[in-house]
């Protein structure tokens, strides 16, 4: 029986994609992925998920990578319940994943508060019959799933860090990460509009800008 882990990455970033990533493997070859060592990416350091996302793509049958930009995430999201419009945007995603990968059995970690929901909403997008287990914690549980996690960080890690190349010191992309909270203030300040790799609809970004025009608006 051929299983796949699919997680993201980059969900409640400022700055930067949504990424998914999935991988596939004989469930018999389970004991690869635990024998390299794999675990929630967030437990694990930059180079060590470096170094294991080189492991789990040599050991998997197969994995595949999906990037939602800003700009889609802004579009599907910008109006109305926000995070349910996310949660079936990223549920769509994922069956994109898991057509690809086309296991017996995809392990997910729910993004919905309802895993049994998120699971269902992916279901309904799929063509075929899969056996979808969606649960919160997932990456924790299963290591198929934490595969995924390590992959789709690395790959978030990646396109941040071009990011930071060429504009700077963007921070870490959250909003809890004052480097990134300077980093918009200051751009909306000096440009009147986000570049196209931040989340405009995000509350953090409209309060920065409504701030950046309030007192653009006090100097006249």
């Amino acid at each position: 029986m051929q299983i796949a882990g699919v997680d993201d990455a980059g969900r409640g970033s400022l700055v930067g994609p949504l990424v998914i990533a999935g991988v596939l493997l004989d469930e018999k070859d389970l004991p690869k992925l635990i024998g390299l060592g794999v675990k929630d990416s967030k437990r694990l350091s930059p180079r060590r998920r470096e170094e294991l996302s080189a492991g789990i793509k040599e050991s998997t049958l197969k994995y595949h990578v999906a990037m939602l930009s800003p700009a889609e995430i802004d579009r599907v999201v910008k109006t109305g319940r926000k995070l349910h419009k996310l949660n079936r945007l990223e549920a769509q995603t994922m069956a994109k994943v898991i057509t690809i990968l086309k296991p017996d059995v995809a392990y997910v970690d729910a993004s919905d508060v309802l895993a049994d929901r998120f699971g269902h909403h992916i279901a309904e997008s799929l063509s075929f019959k899969v056996q979808i287990v969606s649960e919160h914690k997932a990456d924790a549980k299963y290591p198929i799933v934490s595969a995924a996690s390590i992959i789709a960080k690395v790959e978030r890690d990646r396109v941040i860090s071009e990011l930071r190349e060429e504009y700077g010191n963007i921070g870490c992309g959250y909003p809890t990460d004052p480097n990134t909270i300077k980093f918009l203030e200051s751009w909306i300040r000096k440009f009147g509009s986000y570049p196209d790799f931040v989340r405009k609809s995000w509350k953090p970004a409209k309060r920065l800008k409504a701030e950046a025009e309030a007192d653009q608006t006090k100097l006249f």
